[in-house]
């Protein structure tokens, strides 16, 4: 191994002193022949094994899925209004459910297999199941008190090295409420007052008394990123960098160049096996993830002008924004974010509570979605919120019509449930009702854009997780035990509780 990590000069002289037979080969005339190399003289072998836990790439999944899914079977939904999520509307619909998975999706004469059970879904309404791209359940679970609250690690302007699932509390009644409101799947991310806040999960929404029992197998992880107001104020008031916009920007830039330089000496490290390997960083590992597009960009991000930065800084360092999140001045460069492929994650009504969300209108989605290309969601970052994400949608679609948009129920749905899916790098198992996707699916008493909707029952590949007309699938967590309505069917409880 010595020989091998010599260079030049040094490497001829060291030769020729090993002996008498080899000085013949080491004259600089150039005339000796070549020798055939045998195993004594063939260079080493360059093993790049290294002790569990020191090199990332070596397992890239740590804390793997344990999600097993929940007792499912096989089902025909018939009669009920399909929005399949896809931009097409179906009449007295039928959705196969086999084996966890969609098999078929079509009109009344869409046949059922035999052994297939039969949901009467005539007069309702069946949708994708819903998916909050924006939520902090787990992280800022109930009861809100300081021994739960463990989504921001506020220690510095960059922890990119901690991951939201070490902190998720799967025992959050949110979680419950939740998924009476039709919501499938999550991803939890970590707070915003960081620069980089650390890694986001995408977890499934069934009970489970682990978070690897929730986590979405296979799904990519996303890097939880903030510009604007927060960093510079949180920072700013401890009289430490960043504590203006120059800073904040200044702040990525620095931590990408680092993320370049880490990423560069284990590329080479694994090409060669020469030397000491880099020693292992959690921090610039996430980032250098991001340079290697398998972990994507969620980015807190208000205004239109600083989103346009930060697609600059993505630009400098080769990498992509997947979704701008809150986005209230989406609508201000619409064309430009359907031109650079990057999603836009939105509330309809939360504006003005601070200065980088005074132009934020209530059109703001409709718009956003108008250019060809664009991928509009809306988003709760809230625990009630995510309960009703179905009338927030509704909301933005009525005033996007109002504007003059002529925008259609079974386009808006995707607001929820492809794009958002799309959002956050699912689209590819879930968010439509489409042959082979999961079965991740809601059977709605209403118009689910109608302020009466209400999901009746919630199938989670396939899996009955919720129905509003059986106590045995409206799980409650301990928190829950004798509160308001503890004992009550949900069906018999009053409009807008549980």
């Amino acid at each position: 191994m010595l020989l091998n990590r010599l260079r030049g000069p040094s490497l001829a002289v060291l030769t020729c002193a090993l002996g008498a037979l080899a000085l013949s080969a080491c004259a600089t005339t150039g005339d000796a022949k070549p020798r055939t190399e045998t195993a004594s003289t063939a260079p080493a072998s360059k093993d790049r094994t290294m002790a569990p836990g020191l090199d990332g790439w070596a397992n890239t999944d740590p804390y793997p899925s344990t999600y097993r899914g929940l007792p499912r079977e096989n089902l025909a939904l018939v009669g009920a209004t399909v929005l399949t999520g896809t931009g097409q509307k179906i009449e007295g619909g039928v959705v196969i459910v086999t084996d966890g998975r969609i098999a078929a999706v079509g009109g009344a004469n869409t046949p059922v297999p035999a052994g297939h059970r039969v949901v009467d879904a005539r007069g309702r309404y069946v949708t994708p199941g819903v998916i909050d791209i924006h939520s902090h359940l787990g992280v800022y679970p109930s009861p809100g008190v300081m021994g739960m609250s463990d989504g921001n690690e506020i220690t510095g302007p960059n922890t990119a090295q901690v991951w939201a699932e070490h902190s998720i509390w799967p025992q959050d009644p949110g979680f419950n409420t939740a998924r009476a409101g039709g919501v499938t799947t999550m991803q939890i991310l970590p707070g915003s007052a960081n620069l980089f806040g650390g890694r986001g999960v995408t977890v499934r929404n069934v009970p489970s008394v682990t978070m690897q029992g929730m986590k979405f197998p296979g799904a990519p992880y996303g890097l939880k990123m903030a510009c604007g107001e927060n960093p510079s104020r949180v920072y700013g008031g401890r009289n430490q960098s960043p504590a203006t916009g120059m800073g904040n920007v200044a702040g990525y830039r620095a931590a990408f160049i680092s993320a370049r330089e880490y990423k560069a000496k284990w590329d080479k490290w694994r090409e060669t096996g020469e030397g000491t390997p880099p020693t292992r960083n959690l921090q610039l590992e996430t980032l250098a993830g991001v340079l290697d597009g398998s972990i994507l960009i969620q980015n807190h991000c208000y205004r239109a002008d600083e989103m346009a930065v930060m697609l600059d800084v993505a630009r400098e360092f080769g990498y992509k924004v997947t979704t701008f999140h809150h986005a209230v001045e989406a609508y201000k460069i619409a064309p430009l974010l359907a031109r650079e492929g990057v999603c836009a994650a939105m509330w309809t009504g939360w504006w003005g509570f601070k200065m980088e969300a005074l132009d934020g209108i209530e059109e703001n989605a409709a718009l956003t979605d108008a250019p060809e290309g664009s991928c509009a969601v809306i988003h709760s970052d809230d625990a009630e919120l995510i309960q009703r994400l179905n009338q927030e949608a509704a909301a933005a679609l009525s005033a996007g019509r109002r504007a003059g948009l002529n925008i259609s129920e079974e386009h808006a749905i995707s607001w929820i449930t492809l794009n958002a899916a799309r959002a956050i790098g699912i689209d590819k198992e879930t968010g439509s009702l489409e042959a082979g996707k999961r079965a991740d699916v809601v059977i709605w008493s209403a118009d689910p854009f109608s302020i009466y909707a209400r999901a009746d029952q919630v199938f989670i590949d396939g899996g009955l997780a919720y129905d509003r007309a059986n106590p045995a699938f409206q799980p409650v967590s301990d928190f829950e035990l004798g509160q308001p309505g503890f004992g009550q069917p949900a069906a018999g409880v009053a409009q807008g509780a549980r």
